[in-house]
């Protein structure tokens, strides 16, 4: 009589040698092309049985650091584990890394001279010189981000925080980007999806404020499309009915671009909204544009799900993967994420992110 653990071996032989078999075709031994591949993969140690070509999406090369989130969880990690995490990163070849924002209402990254007079609670820790340290230890390029008031979000008119960033974007000068080598962009924070009211000229004035305090330095905004996944982060639905249209977002965005080119160097829309045969429409037309008022096309490859009824935990792999070979057929300059602490870090608070980032260096043979 064959015991259990007899029988599972044998079971397993069998299935794997199944697997392996040659085709007979007139005679003739011929190997399945995806036995093939796979087989190759082994033989050159890189592992994992994949039966598409590895390589050939648009490599991540910035991500954003979420220190002050609103809809996400606060991993509390201090300098030790961002150490770590740079490394983490540094290893897949991140060479960017951008503070999402520089407070959220209340809360702020750094001690800001301003906002603590209007409210906001001193920080245990001033994020912002950790990561510019970090920065420079790795040879990373860090982007400051702007401050978010949250009147935006309340009330739809984004020059509400045009007042608040005169004063930011000074500090952070002063105190971080006349020091470090580092320090070597700005972000915009505001999120938009279409026409919003105040945009082009709230974009137009904390841009300029941003390069001429700087020298120039380059500035960047991540806006979301209005697609079928853009839908309330607190809501039960995945998706809406009423969506933008490829001509839509085209002549918005046209009209938006007209208007900020020059105070904006790059636009790096959110990928995470429309779905995954729509890309290509949707990418064509951003590095259309871009290219159109000589601005950088780069692309938010959010690295987190928005299929799931759980909000928010790290992406399937290859959903990830369809969105960045989209983006390197389309010609994208630069694929960042949001992002990689959170969704890639084998540190996160995540089981799976650690898995996606086995994933992503397997696609790409990073070893």
């Amino acid at each position: 009589m064959t015991d259990r653990r007899t029988f599972i071996k044998s079971a397993a032989i069998t299935a794997a040698s199944l697997i392996a078999a040659p085709h007979i075709i007139d005679g003739m031994n011929v190997m399945p092309e995806t036995v093939r591949n796979a087989a190759k993969a082994e033989s050159n140690g890189h592992g994992g049985r994949l039966i598409v070509p590895r390589g050939n999406g648009l490599k991540i090369t910035g991500t954003f650091l979420d220190e002050i989130s609103h809809d996400i969880p606060h991993q509390n990690w201090g300098e030790k584990e961002w150490d770590k995490d740079f490394r983490y990163m540094k290893d897949i070849g991140i060479d960017t890394v951008i503070d999402i924002r520089s407070g959220y209402r209340k809360f702020i990254t750094y001690p800001s001279p301003y906002l603590l007079k209007k409210g906001c609670y001193m920080p245990s820790v001033d994020l912002i010189d950790m990561f510019c340290r970090l920065a420079l230890k790795y040879g990373m390029t860090f982007y400051f981000g702007l401050y978010d008031s949250g009147k935006y979000w309340d009330t739809g008119d984004m020059s509400y925080e045009v007042e608040a960033n005169k004063y930011v974007i000074d500090e952070a000068w002063k105190m971080y980007g006349s020091k470090y080598k580092s320090f070597g962009g700005w972000y915009i924070s505001g999120e938009i999806s279409r026409a919003t009211k105040g945009a082009i000229e709230s974009f137009q004035k904390m841009g300029k404020q941003c390069k001429d305090v700087s020298g120039g330095l380059p500035t960047f905004i991540s806006p979301w499309i209005d697609g079928k996944k853009a839908v309330e982060a607190a809501g039960e639905q995945l998706t809406k009915k009423k969506s933008v249209s490829v001509e839509e977002h085209e002549r918005e965005w046209d009209e938006i671009f007209d208007g900020i080119h020059g105070f904006v160097d790059a636009c790096a829309f959110q990928d995470g909204h429309i779905d995954y045969d729509e890309l290509d429409a949707f990418f064509s037309v951003n590095k259309k544009l871009a290219d159109k008022y000589g601005m950088k096309c780069w692309t938010n490859a959010e690295s987190f799900d928005r299929d799931m009824p759980i909000k928010f935990l790290p992406i399937k792999f290859d959903k990830l993967r369809l969105k960045l070979e989209a983006a390197k057929r389309c010609g994208y300059d630069k694929a960042i994420t949001f992002e990689f602490s959170h969704f890639m870090s084998p540190q996160s608070a995540y089981l799976q992110a650690g898995h996606l980032y086995d994933r992503y260096k397997e696609y790409f043979n990073i070893r």
